[in-house]
């Protein structure tokens, strides 16, 4: 089932993302932000969690691209689904409800930046809509000190 993110779901939200900290094919970041700081980077509308027998275990948001005017439509997804509950349609259901909401909410772009690495997220993007439109070579180290490309996704509203 997916409802609306609460501020009571971040204990098991962190959790997931944590995972992705530790697989090393999601994030740049080195830790897990507090609530606080995660909560002023996303935008209050578009928050959604997928949970299956009263548990958390995906979940979805979307952060501002940009803080100029000119892009207020202009959007990032951040989407992650706990390790044990990955290859059965919890992303779909996701990235299908975030794309419906986000047009709601007057967004035109949904953008990702994926590591290149992650084949499964990547699929999972193209699988509803989004199209690849760049990729940037070692953009930035992840937090092993390894360097990451990342290649650039979008979904663009009718």
């Amino acid at each position: 089932m997916i409802r609306e993110m609460r501020d009571e779901d971040w204990g098991t939200v962190s959790e997931i993302y944590k995972q992705g900290l530790e697989e090393e094919t999601s994030t740049f970041n080195t830790e897990c932000p507090s609530f606080t700081e995660w909560n002023e980077g996303h935008v209050k509308n578009c928050r959604f969690v997928f949970e299956e027998e009263g548990k958390v275990v995906g979940w979805i948001a979307l952060s501002p691209s940009s803080s100029r005017c000119a892009y207020k439509g202009c959007v990032e997804m951040s989407v992650y689904v706990d390790r044990n509950y990955r290859g059965h349609g919890i992303g779909t259901a996701l990235v299908n409800t975030i794309i419906k909401e986000a047009e709601k909410d007057g967004y035109w772009s949904i953008y990702s930046a994926i590591f290149s690495i992650n084949k499964a997220s990547i699929a999972l993007h193209k699988k509803c809509g989004f199209r690849e439109i760049g990729y940037r070579e070692r953009i930035a180290k992840d937090r092993f000190g390894k360097w990451q490309n990342t290649t650039l996704m979008e979904y663009r509203a009718s």
